[in-house]
Order: C-alpha cells, then structure tokens, then sequence
C-alpha cells in the first residue's frame, strides 16, 4: 500500500511517532510519500527507512523549511507547496497525517488532509496525545 503522509512543521509528539508506526504497520504499507520538510515529514521519513518502507519525497520549490531527507527511493519535481500536497495524496491510496491541534483554515496540513478527504482517500489523523480519528 503506497502511504500519504503530512505534519506539522513542529514534528511529531512521541505519542505521534508510536501510532504513526503502529499504523503504518497496520496498513501494510509498502511506500510511504511526504513533503520533505523540517518536523513531521523528517520524522516520518526516519520512520519509515527504519520499518523498511520505499520512501518518495516530494519536495517544496522553496527551501526555507525543507529537510533533504537522505535515503529516499525516489525524489519528484519539486512543486509550490500546494501543488506537491495534492501530489502527495494523487499518488497514494491513504494518507496519514499529523496536525499539530485542532482543523485550521491557514494550514498545509489541513488543506492536505481536506484535499484527501475530497478525494475520497482514507485518512487517519493522529493527534497530540496519541488519539486517531
């Protein structure tokens, strides 16, 4: 199964990391696709490379917060942040996400997770404390 994956900038509480590697687990997933930023997308990539997951990175045309995370499989065109979110999800069957609070209109995270959810993609939210919606 080919994993979307978006976060926060602030990167995942441990609580995040946990369930994040319990789902990816779960899903069975073989590939995972995240955005190449500082916090949760490094941490996520980390992840993934220590399960042994494919990782693709799809990276942001601007490198102000962008990771270069080492190791992936394959890296896409870097694109304008929203463009390579919707990348991200056009690419994968799920998404996995982990938003720093509450839906935000003003955050990347969030649009991600709607442009999923309008797309008909599963997505499992894992919040601060650990809890999945």
């Amino acid at each position: 199964m080919k994993v979307g994956f978006t976060g926060t900038i602030s990167g995942m509480s441990e609580a995040q990391r946990a369930q994040v590697i319990a789902w990816l687990k779960e899903l069975g997933a073989a590939q995972l696709h995240h955005g190449d930023c500082t916090g949760a997308d490094a941490d996520a990539h980390a992840i993934a490379r220590s399960l042994g997951l494919e990782v693709i990175v799809h990276p942001p045309t601007n490198d102000k917060a962008r990771a270069f995370c080492k190791g992936a499989a394959a890296e896409r065109e870097p694109k304008d942040y929203l463009r390579r979110n919707k990348a991200i999800i056009d690419e994968t069957d799920v998404l996995v996400a982990t938003p720093y609070g509450p839906e935000q209109r003003r955050s990347g995270t969030w649009a991600t997770i709607r442009y999923a959810r309008k797309r008909g993609r599963a997505c499992y939210l894992v919040m601060r404390d650990g809890t999945v919606s």
